[in-house]
């Protein structure tokens, strides 16, 4: 029996050394914060530019392009930096749903019986990965859907219709030239969706069929003999389990694509960050506005990062 005399110290227990550890971590971060922050309001005192935020309520004195918001040049910078956040997650919303989607289709397939299928899956995912993002932007806005023809020549289909315009829904009209519908989606909107999508699709297909290889091959066998189809057993038997390796390696591609939406400049998108450096060119407040939008960033990043970790716990194998 070990007596109380040769029981460690407490800064080497087991118990109170993880504790140890991060506080010393979480304290050495907050000097360093603390660090910084002082010495930009010393900075910007010295300079006598004070931190301000009054300038938030003041006309903003330019348009949107493109709002779901009502706006104007006579509302204040406050409303136009809130109409680009509700941009940028119109675009991230979008584009996580619409990603997850091909990337299961495309991580799926690589397991596909059909060679070409399975050939085509992994040309897609090494070619789009080993691209820059920002010249896919640029190849989806430029070459693709600014060449789109556009009045009498646009792409019709029934309560559809793709024009340089944009892309029109409900029961699109054509008049004086112009296409009109009850809901519409610009070019640029498309372009940035579109890349973002097709970007990181490509990587969340590498996620999906990891997760699925991860599930012992037995599994299909087992699933084969009792008479299942190869799709049938994919979806009531392999994916449920490959969930418990997919959904972590997904955190980190959500929150990738939500910090690649700002690349929407490149298609001339108005999102968050094309409002802030409009705002940030006529009022001259850059540490404010650079706090803004890097907080608004952190925002999106972190509530994706819990609703992600909220769901890898539920898929996880509980035990008793």
């Amino acid at each position: 029996m070990t007596s109380r005399s040769s029981a460690p110290p407490w800064w080497r227990n087991r118990r109170y050394l993880p504790w140890l550890v991060q506080g010393v971590v979480a304290l050495a971060v907050g000097v360093v914060v603390a660090f910084l922050l002082t010495n930009l309001l010393l900075n910007l005192t010295a300079r006598g530019l004070l931190l301000s935020w009054s300038w938030l309520g003041q006309p903003a004195g330019f348009d949107l392009a493109e709002t779901i918001l009502p706006f104007d040049a006579s509302l204040p910078y406050w409303w136009a930096m809130l109409a680009g956040l509700v941009n940028t997650l119109r675009v991230v919303i979008a584009g996580l749903v619409g990603a997850t989607v091909l990337g299961t289709l495309i991580g799926t397939a690589s397991f596909s019986s059909n060679g070409l299928l399975r050939g085509l899956a992994r040309v897609y995912v090494e070619v789009i990965r080993n691209i820059p993002l920002l010249l896919q932007l640029i190849f989806w806005y430029f070459v693709v859907f600014l060449a789109l023809p556009n009045g009498t020549d646009a792409i019709q289909l029934p309560g559809l219709v793709l024009a340089k315009s944009g892309l029109f829904l409900g029961d699109p009209q054509l008049v004086n030239g112009v296409w009109q519908a009850s809901l519409r989606f610009t070019v640029e909107f498309g372009a940035l969706l579109t890349g973002l999508v097709v970007y990181t699709a490509a990587f969340i297909a590498e996620v999906v069929r990891g997760g699925i290889a991860s599930v012992p091959k037995g599994q299909w066998e087992a699933a084969s003999s009792l008479g299942f189809t190869p799709l049938l057993t994919l979806k009531r038997i392999v994916l449920p389990q490959a969930l418990r390796v997919i959904v972590p390696g997904l955190n980190s591609q959500y929150i990738s694509l939500a910090k690649n939406s700002s690349l929407a400049v490149a298609c001339g998108f108005t999102d968050l960050y094309s409002v802030s450096e409009t705002t940030l060119n006529q009022t001259g407040r850059a540490v404010e506005v650079m706090l803004i939008l890097l907080g608004s960033y952190l925002v999106i990043d972190l509530v994706i990062s819990a609703l992600m970790n909220g769901l890898n716990g539920l898929v996880q194998l509980k035990e008793r």
